[in-house]
C-alpha cells in the first residue's frame, strides 16, 4: 500500500501465460514470469498496475498500489452472514475498514459508527453512544459482534449506550446494514444492523511460528484521553493466537467556547465536610463530571486440525469505570440541581465464543458453520438526591447463552442457498438496595426489573440469492422466530394487580430484493423486507422507570411490534473517477411499542421515590411510519485528491401525528482528501440541520435542559456544522504518526437529542507501531 506501506494479500500478479497470489506478507514467487515484458497487479480495492519487468528490477522487485476512490466489487458479510459482492446485494450497506480507524482514530465503537458519516449517535454522556439508523435507535437496532447477537433481554427503548463495551482499537472491520434485517438476524433489527467483526488469528502455509502486532498511543485535549493499545499475533501452520489490550483514561469534556451560551453549567456538586455543596467551576466551558475509565481484552484462539475444519475460540472482556450520567446531573428542581449523584456504576461485558468451520461440499452445505456463545453483562444505576444521605443502587446481572447454526449452500454457479437457525436464552438477577452513606446501613429496595425472569428465543431460517443473468440478481429470504419470557413480581413494595407475565409469540417475516446491473457503470436495487421486536423483559416486565415527573410500570399485555419496508436505490459510476449514490426508503411501524400514560390499580399517578409521578407504561400503539433520502458521492480528482460526500434525510411520526423520537435532522458530510505517498490528509466538513420545538417529539419537548431555547423560550435543537483536519505520516512500514484537530472553530453545539454538549476544538495526536 503506498500510503501506509503495509503489504497487501491476495493481490493477482499475471500475465497472459498465468497469474500467482500474493501472501499475507504481500509476497509472491514470479520466477516463471522471468521472461515477460511486464506484469499486471490487480486488487478489488487497488487501481490495477502494469509495470514493464525491467521497471520490477530497479525497483528491486517492489510494487505500490494505489487504494480506489470509486469501487464496484467491494465485498460485504452483514446480508447474508457470508462473503458477497455489493453489487448482488440489493440494500444500502456501510463499512468503516480497520485502516480508517487507524486514520480517523474514533474514541470508542460508537464514535467508530460515525466514521461511515451515515449513522447518527446519540450521547447522554461522555461514556456512551446510542446509534441512530433511518429513524430508530436503542432495542430496534441490532448489535451482532463476530456473528454473535450483542442485544440481550434488558435493552430499552430509550437511549441505549453498550456499544462502547467493544474496542474500537480491534475491530478488523465493521459493517452497517440499513433497514430490516430481520430475516437473517432476528428480533430488534428494524432500524439496521451493525455487524463487527474483530480482529482474528492469522495461519501460515509455511512451518514455524510468526510473530506480528502493533501497538497504539494517543492523546486527546479536549477530555485529556490517554488510550494504550497493543496486539500480538502469532501464526503457526495449525495453530494461530491472538491478543489485544486496550486502555483508555478520560477526563472531563470541555465543550466549545463560541455559540449557544445556555449549553454551559457553571455550577456543580461537591460533598465537603459531610454536606452537599453548590460550587462554582472555574471554566464553565469544562463539563464536570464526565470523565471515567475503561479497559478491553481479546483473546483468540484458532485450530486448523485439517483443511477443511477450522476450530476458533473467542474472549472479550469490557470493563468500565462509574460513568457519570451527565444528563441527570444538569436537572433542576426549584432552581437548583436535583441531583447530588447520578452515575452508572462499572458497566461489564465478557464473551466467550467458540466457532467450528467445515469447508467441504456436501449434499446440505458447501460451508457450515457453527457457533456457541456465553455473555455476562453487568450494569447498575445509582443516585443520591442534593441534600439526602440516602445513595439507591439497581444492579442487573444477565447471562445470555446462544447458539447459531449458518450454512451456505451452491446450488448451481449461480445461485447459493443460505439457511440456518438460531436459540438464544436470557437469565437476569435484578436487586434494589438504598444505604446511608454516613451510617453505612442498608435496606432493599424495588429492583428495576422482575429478579429471576428469564427470556428465550428460537429461529430458523432461509435466504435464496440468485443472478438470473449478468446483469439480475435477487436475494429473498423468510424467518420464523419463537419467543417465551417469564416473569414473576415481587409484591413486597408494590401491590401488582398480577402475579406475572407468561409471554408467548412468534413472528414470520419475509424479504424480497433485486438488483439490476444495464452495465458495469449502472446498479439498480429494490428491496422489500418486513422486520420485527418481539416485547423483552425491558419493554413488558421494568419495575418502575423513574423519569422526571414519570414512572413506568409493567403491561402484562405487550405484543410484538412489526415494521415493513421498501428500499429504492441507484448507483452511476462514471469510469474510475466518479461514483454517485442515491436512494429513499419508507418503513411503517404497527403495533408500534410506545410510552403513553397509564393506570396502576386504577391510579394515574403513584408515589415513587418520595415523588409523586405520573404513572406510564409501554404499549401497543396505532402505527409510525418514517421515510427518508440518503445520497453519497467519491470522486477521484487529478492527482493524489479526492472528494467525498454525503447527506442524509429523515421524516417520521407516530399514527397521532407526532414527531417519533428518533429521527434525527437532516445531516451529512464533505470530505477533501490528499493522499500522495507515505501520507494521508483529510479536510472535512461536518453539519446537522435544526429541529424546531414543533418538530421535537413530546418526550424530547419535555426535557428543556439539554436543549437551546429558541426566541420563544421554547426548547429545540440548533443547527450546527464543524471544520474537522486529520493526517498521518507513514516514515516507514512500522512506524506511523497521526494528528487530528476536530471542531477547528471551537464551536458549542449539542448533537440531536445528547444529554451532553460535543467537544470543542480537540486536538489528537497518535503514534502507531508495527511489527
Amino acid at each position: 500500500d503506498r500510503n501506509n506501506l503495509q503489504p497487501i494479500e491476495h493481490v493477482l500478479v499475471y500475465d497472459p501465460t498465468g497469474s500467482v497470489y500474493t501472501d499475507i506478507n504481500g509476497e509472491a514467487d514470479i520466477q516463471k514470469f522471468s521472461g515477460s515484458d511486464s506484469l499486471a497487479f490487480y486488487h478489488s480495492f487497488y487501481r490495477e498496475l502494469r509495470v514493464a519487468w525491467r521497471d520490477l528490477a530497479a525497483e528491486n522487485f517492489r510494487v505500490s498500489l494505489r487504494e480506489r476512490v470509486v469501487n464496484m466489487n467491494e465485498v460485504v458479510v452483514a446480508a447474508s452472514r457470508w462473503e458477497q459482492n455489493k453489487q448482488e446485494v440489493p440494500g444500502k450497506i456501510a463499512a468503516v475498514s480497520a485502516r480508517d480507524v487507524a486514520f480517523y482514530n474514533p474514541q470508542t465503537a460508537a464514535d467508530l459508527l460515525t466514521v461511515s458519516d451515515q449513522v447518527f449517535v446519540q450521547k447522554s454522556q461522555m461514556g456512551g453512544g446510542s446509534p441512530m439508523i433511518r429513524g430508530f435507535s436503542a432495542n430496534r437496532v441490532l448489535i451482532v459482534v463476530d456473528g454473535v447477537r450483542m442485544n440481550n433481554a434488558i435493552y430499552r427503548s430509550g437511549n441505549l449506550q453498550n456499544v462502547i463495551s467493544l474496542d474500537a482499537n480491534s475491530i478488523a472491520n465493521s459493517e452497517v446494514l440499513f433497514g430490516p434485517g430481520s430475516v437473517i438476524y432476528g428480533s430488534d433489527a428494524i432500524g439496521g444492523v451493525m455487524d463487527f467483526h474483530t480482529l482474528s488469528p492469522l495461519l501460515r502455509e509455511e512451518g514455524g511460528w510468526q510473530a506480528r502486532g502493533g501497538i497504539l498511543t494517543r492523546y486527546a485535549s479536549a477530555n485529556e484521553e490517554n488510550t494504550a493499545h497493543a496486539h500480538l499475533s502469532l501464526a503457526g501452520r495449525r495453530w494461530g493466537s491472538l491478543t489485544s489490550v486496550t486502555f483508555s483514561k478520560y477526563g472531563d469534556l470541555r465543550m466549545g467556547s463560541r455559540s449557544h451560551s445556555g449549553y454551559r453549567r457553571p455550577d456543580y456538586v461537591e460533598r465537603i465536610a459531610g454536606r452537599d455543596s453548590i460550587l462554582i467551576k472555574s471554566d464553565p466551558d469544562i463539563q464536570v463530571p464526565t470523565g471515567y475509565d475503561q479497559i478491553n481484552l481479546l483473546q483468540k484462539l484458532r485450530f486448523q486440525p485439517a483443511p477443511n475444519w477450522d476450530l476458533s475460540y473467542g474472549w472479550h472482556f469490557s470493563r468500565s469505570s462509574d460513568v457519570p450520567r451527565y444528563d441527570r446531573l444538569i436537572e433542576t428542581r426549584d432552581g437548583r440541581l436535583r441531583f447530588a449523584e447520578w452515575y452508572y456504576g462499572p458497566q461489564e461485558w465478557q464473551m466467550h465464543a467458540l466457532t467450528l468451520r467445515h469447508t467441504a461440499p456436501r449434499r446440505l452445505w458447501d460451508v457450515a458453520k457453527l457457533t456457541a456463545a456465553y455473555q455476562d453483562y453487568r450494569e447498575s444505576r445509582l443516585d443520591r438526591r442534593f441534600g439526602s444521605d440516602i445513595l439507591q443502587e439497581r444492579v442487573e446481572d444477565v447471562d445470555i447463552f446462544s447458539l447459531n447454526l449458518d450454512i451456505d449452500k451452491g446450488l448451481s454457479e449461480r445461485t447459493s442457498l443460505f439457511y440456518g437457525g438460531e436459540w438464544t436464552h436470557n437469565r437476569l438477577a435484578s436487586r434494589g438496595e438504598e444505604r446511608d452513606i454516613v451510617s453505612g446501613t442498608a435496606a432493599p429496595i424495588a429492583s428495576r426489573y422482575p429478579d429471576g425472569a428469564n427470556y428465550t428465543t428460537a429461529a430458523a431460517y432461509l435466504s435464496l440469492k440468485s443472478n438470473l443473468s449478468p446483469r439480475f440478481s435477487i436475494l429473498s429470504g423468510v424467518r420464523y422466530n419463537h419467543i417465551r419470557l417469564n416473569a414473576d413480581f415481587d409484591k413486597t413494595f408494590y401491590d401488582f394487580p398480577f402475579e406475572g407475565i407468561r409471554l408467548r409469540t412468534g413472528s414470520f417475516n419475509g424479504s424480497l430484493g433485486m438488483v439490476y446491473r444495464p452495465t458495469a457503470r449502472w446498479q439498480f436495487h429494490l428491496n422489500l423486507a418486513s422486520g420485527f421486536r418481539a416485547p423483552n423483559i425491558d419493554d413488558a416486565g421494568k419495575v418502575f422507570d423513574s423519569e422526571p415527573g414519570s414512572v413506568v410500570v409493567p403491561n402484562p399485555d405487550l405484543a410484538s411490534e412489526n415494521a415493513y419496508s421498501i428500499d429504492l436505490g441507484i448507483v452511476k459510476a462514471f469510469g474510475d473517477r466518479l461514483k454517485i449514490e442515491a436512494g429513499g426508503f419508507y418503513s411503517l411501524l404497527r403495533d408500534a411499542m410506545v410510552r403513553r400514560d397509564f393506570r396502576f390499580n386504577g391510579q394515574d399517578s403513584i408515589l415513587y421515590d418520595g415523588e409523586l409521578s405520573r404513572v406510564q407504561a409501554i404499549v401497543n400503539a396505532d402505527e409510525a411510519w418514517v421515510y427518508g433520502l440518503e445520497t453519497a458521492l467519491k470522486a477521484d480528482l487529478s492527482g493524489a485528491f479526492a472528494l467525498r460526500g454525503s447527506f442524509t434525510y429523515l421524516k417520521g411520526e407516530d399514527g397521532d401525528g407526532f414527531p417519533l423520537r428518533h429521527v434525527t435532522p437532516a445531516f451529512g458530510s464533505v470530505h477533501l482528501m490528499y493522499e500522495p505517498e507515505k501520507f494521508r490528509s483529510d479536510l472535512y466538513l461536518l453539519f446537522n440541520r435544526e429541529i424546531a420545538n414543533k418538530d421535537l417529539a413530546p418526550s424530547e419537548q419535555e426535557k428543556p435542559q439539554i436543549y437551546a431555547r429558541d426566541r420563544n423560550g421554547n426548547p429545540y435543537s440548533p443547527a450546527w456544522y464543524t471544520l474537522n483536519f486529520k493526517a498521518a505520516y507513514q516514515f516507514n512500514p512500522r512506524w506511523q504518526v497521526t494528528l487530528g484537530i476536530e471542531n477547528l472553530l471551537d464551536l458549542r453545539y449539542r448533537p440531536y437529542s445528547s444529554g451532553i454538549a460535543a467537544a470543542g476544538r480537540n486536538v489528537i495526536v497518535g503514534l502507531r507501531a508495527g511489527f
